[in-house]
């Protein structure tokens, strides 16, 4: 008899997962409680201007090729390699463009940010060294099963633990290689990527600048929708029902075995339950009475975000498709976030402008503005005035910055805050990535992609191992197909 398994949620973690297993011989349905697929990876489009509501970082791309050449007759996916990375502006009025590959990363480090170059050149190879090395072990394997685990890559591994910074923070790590305090600043920025602190995140999470400095960003021709639009076509020719606007209400177990799921209309029997939901959300909403790892779940949360979307009615020069406007004091920022649960009045901000690559994105003559400023979860915060003043921090900021009063030239726009962000994706207070990792053992304790104690559940997306971004939920679904080959014998 063929297996069922149902996915809930088609975020890019969903999606790869249904995708492999659907090419194991398993007959796949993922319920989706949204109007559309791809989780935080969709598109709006306002007044003309189209944007991708989410992730705007692509690096990688090799993991989508593959996970669609798993499809039937599949188009080939498109996309192409940016000539930079990001486009970095400093209070004092100094702006500074990184370019892709380490050697030019090196070059414009030690040219315009006057650092040592031999030092600079040691840490981006540190970098891609340690990614190299604890790829195996760590990103593409589980870290609860010993059968996964204990292998002949485990041993470069460990062999390696000195040279990670796991001891130090991610601030003390990129002091060791940058005297500059721009540098600096520019490196601890990697611990936004998993929503954590840089002053208090180990220093191994720098690798995850690996992938820009050394690798290069990418950009996928139609926008970054069009890689849940990519992965949703694969996972139709293999058969893959989508039941949209169809939210789980429940996960059903018995004898701590999964049977099936319940929505508001139905029961829906299957022997197999990936959960790509956030994973406070799954035991806490769908499955109360199962025993929760509450160890994990009492971790600290991830940061959130507010986002605004504008319309913008001129081009700007200046500007490249990623910008970052740095904080005058980036450690009082992290401490609002994580502490007082509150945004400073000089947040750093992350302008993405994806009509640069690709100009049909906004009319002519002008750009779609992807603003984003880190944010603390909800608690309680009145995030009606909290946004408004956001706002007009940001506005402040821009204009004095750009030398423009970019308020006058907003022609259309739309928000996101970490309330909507917990409605419409089920983020423990609109966190992003579940819990952060601001502690030395952190990113060994998210959850893993199966439930202890419960056969037939797994759970893949951003905020279980090994992690948040799009890279590190497409190998979560690899952990996640492995797992139930062993589990069931496919």
């Amino acid at each position: 008899m063929r297996i069922n398994a149902i996915v809930i949620g088609s975020g890019v973690g969903g999606l790869a997962s249904a995708i492999r297993l659907a090419k194991l011989g398993v007959k796949v349905t993922v319920f989706e409680k949204n109007a559309f697929i791809g989780g935080k990876v969709h598109t709006r489009e306002f007044d003309g201007y189209r944007y991708d509501m989410g992730p705007s970082v692509f690096t990688e791309p090799h993991l989508v090729q593959e996970l669609l050449a798993l499809g039937v007759n599949q188009d080939s996916f498109a996309y192409h390699a940016l000539p930079e990375s990001f486009r970095y502006f400093y209070p004092d009025g100094s702006r500074h463009t990184l370019p892709t590959g380490m050697e030019a990363t090196r070059d414009v480090l030690v040219k315009e940010f006057n650092e040592d170059s031999q030092r600079v050149h040691t840490y981006l190879k540190r970098l891609k060294k340690n990614y190299e090395v604890l790829k195996p072990v760590f990103i593409e394997t589980t870290l609860h099963r010993f059968s996964h685990l204990f292998n002949k890559r485990l041993i470069p591994a460990i062999l390696n633990i000195p040279k990670y910074g796991l001891m130090t923070t991610m601030d003390g790590f990129s002091k060791r290689f940058f005297k500059n305090p721009k540098s600096v600043q520019l490196m601890n920025r990697f611990a936004t990527y998993n929503g954590s602190d840089p002053y208090k995140t180990p220093g191994l999470l720098s690798i995850i600048g690996h992938l820009e400095f050394n690798e290069g960003i990418y950009f996928p021709k139609g926008g970054m929708v069009s890689i849940t639009q990519s992965l949703a076509a694969a996972a139709r020719s293999l058969g893959v029902e989508f039941r949209l606007d169809t939210p789980v209400q429940s996960i059903d177990v018995k004898n701590d075995r999964v049977v099936g799921v319940h929505t508001s209309h139905s029961f829906h029997a299957a022997s197999i339950v990936v959960s790509n939901a956030d994973a406070h959300f799954t035991y806490e909403q769908l499955m109360p009475h199962v025993k929760r790892p509450s160890k994990l779940l009492r971790q600290e949360l991830s940061s959130s975000a507010v986002v605004f979307y504008w319309g913008v009615k001129q081009t700007f020069e200046e500007l490249g498709v990623h910008n970052i406007f740095f904080s005058e004091d980036y450690r009082s920022e992290f401490k609002a976030i994580f502490e007082t649960k509150t945004v400073v009045d000089d947040p750093t901000i992350y302008v993405h402008i994806s009509s640069k690559a690709e100009p049909s994105d906004a009319p002519a003559g002008c750009e779609n503005w992807f603003v984003m400023v880190n944010a603390p979860v909800h608690v309680g915060q009145d995030w009606t005035s909290m946004v408004a003043k956001i706002r007009t921090d940001i506005l402040r900021k821009l204009n004095r910055m750009l030398g423009v009063d970019v308020g006058s030239l907003i022609a259309t726009e739309y928000v996101n805050d970490p309330v909507k962000l917990q409605q419409v994706y089920n983020g423990k207070g609109g966190s992003i990535y579940g819990n952060s990792s601001n502690s030395a053992m952190a990113a060994f304790y998210r959850h893993p992609n199966h439930a202890p104690g419960v056969k037939g559940l797994y759970f893949a997306g951003v905020t279980v191992h090994p992690g948040g971004g799009i890279p590190l939920a497409l190998n979560g679904a690899k952990i996640v197909e492995r797992m139930v080959k062993e589990d069931y014998s496919l």
